[in-house]
């Protein structure tokens, strides 16, 4: 096969890759080119839906509004969504496919390799470039048997790849130059290029270890990649990310959210995290919730029953009922709406672990979990202020109850969510609904008299991803990069 096409790989984890491919994504689409991300393989419980009822990981539709793009199931078609330690749902172009665990996954994933390459025809088919995010590094040889992710796609795919290191971690050159010497020889023929990522100072100070990093591999320099602020304001992809993050500080508005083990799309307190008014925080196991904030709020969970126990061994439950108690407003999404409730029921494991737990009470309702995932974006209507409303669904679990009389949205598909009767317990199923400017002032404003909210969640997005764009245009050369993976006679070629 032969592509017009680019994969970014990383020599670990968390060094940048999916904001490096959003970044080239924007850089690309501003030159003209019809681009579309792609990622082989990826393991996240944050997830975007797509218009076909799809989910992929959320990294890749920030990737493809870097393109100009809606989400799309080609541009992810395997996704792995933890639900323990050991075991993961295995998502297949959109759709779910098995829960297996680790060892079988591993065992069968070359079974996947046909899916992969077909989501890869259709895009390059469709598009002038296809840029390609790897995961996690090409130095674990103990995964490349049957690789998916990283060289086993490139070389199937006859892919060119650059290799990103992350100097904030330290020991760059020694991760560049140990992927060269430690990965098979055809796999290290792959790697054209390299770049180096997160740098802090003087790049200047470090230009000799370019060199010498040219000279040990073979591979050409691309450049060095300062610090960029932009990437901050631009919504993170794991968990990883969630323990790095700090308060946000100084608004009147003081919002706590626990951190769950198997949470899920918790990119949905980025807009609050954004705000100004908002002092936002996540509360890591082992703390207990603090009791002078205004809003405690219960993410989704990839394992809402797993989370329910786990949320009762940090002793939060004993928190959030205290919080309530005392008059505090409670916000459920997804999971954290399902754990809101009286009971929470998975028969058949649908979830994980078959069984069933009772929830926090807070709300009249109860939660069974069945087999039929519910995937979709949705619009509708705020049920307390009017004020219309868009987002997406992506829950496993059929809830009802006296409580879900007074919903959160109507929606065309009919009333979604319950609010307490006295207005301060809410739950919704419904994500990305803080995104919209409107919808989150009415809602900090109920929460206090007087909230101000004059930030455009979508508009810094935006402003962020041509940041980035601009950051990786005046810092590498990105000539040479869309070169790398132009074809013979490709009109993106830079001459």
């Amino acid at each position: 096969m032969t592509a017009r096409a680019i994969m970014i790989q990383g020599t670990g984890s968390d060094v940048g890759k999916s904001l490096l491919v959003a970044g080239f994504c924007r850089l690309a689409a501003r030159r003209g080119l019809s681009v579309a991300p792609f990622k082989p393989q990826n393991m996240s419980n944050n997830a975007a839906a797509t218009a076909d009822g799809g989910e992929i990981g959320r990294a890749q539709a920030l990737q493809a509004r870097a393109c100009g793009l809606d989400p799309q199931t080609d541009f992810n078609p395997v996704l792995l969504k933890p639900q323990s330690d050991c075991t993961a749902q295995v998502i297949v172009h959109g759709r779910p496919t098995a829960t297996l665990e680790a060892a079988d996954y591993m065992a069968r994933r070359d079974t996947l390799r046909g899916a992969v390459l077909e989501s890869f025809a259709r895009l390059t088919a469709r598009f002038d470039l296809v840029i390609v995010e790897g995961a996690g590094s090409p130095a674990e040889i103990n995964l490349r048997d049957r690789d998916i992710a990283n060289m086993g796609f490139a070389r199937a795919a006859g892919v060119p790849v650059v290799l990103a290191g992350d100097i904030d971690r330290g020991g760059v050159i020694a991760a560049l130059v140990g992927t060269k010497t430690v990965i098979d020889p055809a796999d290290a023929a792959m790697i054209r290029a390299f770049l180096i990522n997160k740098f802090r100072g003087d790049p200047a100070l470090f230009e000799p270890a370019m060199a010498d990093i040219e000279r040990m591999t073979g591979w050409a320099g691309l450049g060095i990649v300062p610090w960029l602020s932009a990437a901050a304001r631009l919504p993170a992809e794991d968990g990883v990310a969630l323990e790095q993050m700090r308060p946000t500080g100084g608004g009147r508005i003081r919002i706590a959210a626990p951190m769950l083990s198997r949470i899920a799309n918790f990119d949905d307190a980025d807009p609050l995290r954004a705000e100004p008014s908002v002092d936002f925080f996540f509360v890591p196991p082992g703390q207990a919730i603090p009791r002078d904030v205004d809003v405690i709020l219960l993410f989704g969970t990839k394992s809402t029953l797993g989370d329910m126990a786990f949320l009762r061994a940090q002793g939060w439950d004993h928190d959030i009922l205290a919080h309530a108690r005392t008059g505090g407003r409670i916000l459920g999404i997804c999971g954290g709406y399902q754990m809101l409730g009286q009971w929470l029921c998975d028969p058949e494991g649908v979830d994980g672990a078959a069984g069933e737990l009772p929830g926090l009470g807070l709300l009249k309702t109860d939660t069974t979990m069945q087999g039929e995932k519910t995937v979709r974006p949705v619009t509708g209507q705020c049920a307390r202020t009017g004020l219309p409303v868009s987002g997406y669904e992506i829950h496993a679990g059929l809830t009802r109850g006296p409580d879900a009389a007074r919903p959160f949205l109507h929606l065309p598909e009919g009333p979604d969510g319950a609010i307490s009767p006295d207005g301060r317990v809410e739950g919704t199923y419904v994500h990305g609904l803080f995104a919209q400017d409107a919808f989150r002032a009415a809602w900090l404003e109920n929460v206090r008299a007087g909230a101000s909210s004059d930030a455009a969640y979508g508009a810094s997005v935006e402003a962020a991803l041509d940041e980035l764009a601009d950051g990786l245009e005046a810092h590498l050369d990105v000539d040479r990069f869309f070169a790398l993976a132009a074809a013979p006679g490709w009109r993106g070629a830079p001459s």
